[in-house]
């Protein structure tokens, strides 16, 4: 049994690219055409889509063909063939990756000629992933050299631990000694969240 794919498509066949009667009908985008997908293809394997180009488009050739696509739900597509939102605000790159925060619930939709199952515009599970500009060497060399004095933290956005740092001469060495390897390890990370250059 055959379905419209992507489910949610409307053809726009009054757009000046679905106007050429030079072209032949099966090489039109897919703004311009309807297809109907078999549900029943093998996920990752090689199916055909028949499709309609209305009457309102301009084309030469048969009206209705087949095309070719790759059988797979549009959510399921590599991300090359798909665009997401980002979020930057209350997103954090670095902390446990089971964490809330650590990922965000981003609006999707297929690129343009993509036949896929299911509707094309969709809410996709993505991980935080941006930066400031902070750099993990510099923050290295700063928690070996001048750690004592909290200029790590500092540097990092952390500054109520920094002046803590600052004024117990770091821990009396303990808190630069466990600084320098919560840093190395890239356990501490930039205050906002993001992820070192």
């Amino acid at each position: 049994m055959l379905h419209p794919c992507p489910i949610d498509h409307t053809p726009t066949p009054h757009q000046a690219q679905c106007q050429d009667p030079s072209l032949s009908c099966s090489s039109l985008p897919l703004s311009c055409i309807s297809c109907s997908c078999p549900y029943s293809c093998k996920y990752g394997a090689s199916s055909n889509a028949s499709c309609t180009a209305p009457t309102e488009a301009r084309c030469e050739g048969a009206r209705n063909f087949t095309l070719q696509f790759q059988c797979s739900y549009c959510y399921l597509t590599d991300d090359e063939t798909h665009r997401c939102s980002t979020r930057d605000i209350g997103c954090r790159s670095v902390g446990s990756p089971t964490s809330k925060s650590h990922w965000y619930i981003a609006n999707c939709t297929t690129r343009e000629n993509t036949i896929c199952l299911g509707k094309q515009v969709f809410s996709k599970k993505k991980e935080c992933n941006w930066t400031e500009g902070y750099s993990w060497k510099t923050a290295c060399i700063l928690s070996i050299t001048l750690g004592g004095f909290g200029a790590d933290r500092f540097y990092l956005g952390h500054w109520q631990e920094g002046i803590g740092k600052l004024f117990s001469f770091g821990g009396l060495g303990v808190w630069t000694l466990v600084d320098v390897v919560l840093v190395s390890t890239g356990y501490i990370g930039p205050a906002d969240g993001s992820l070192y250059i």
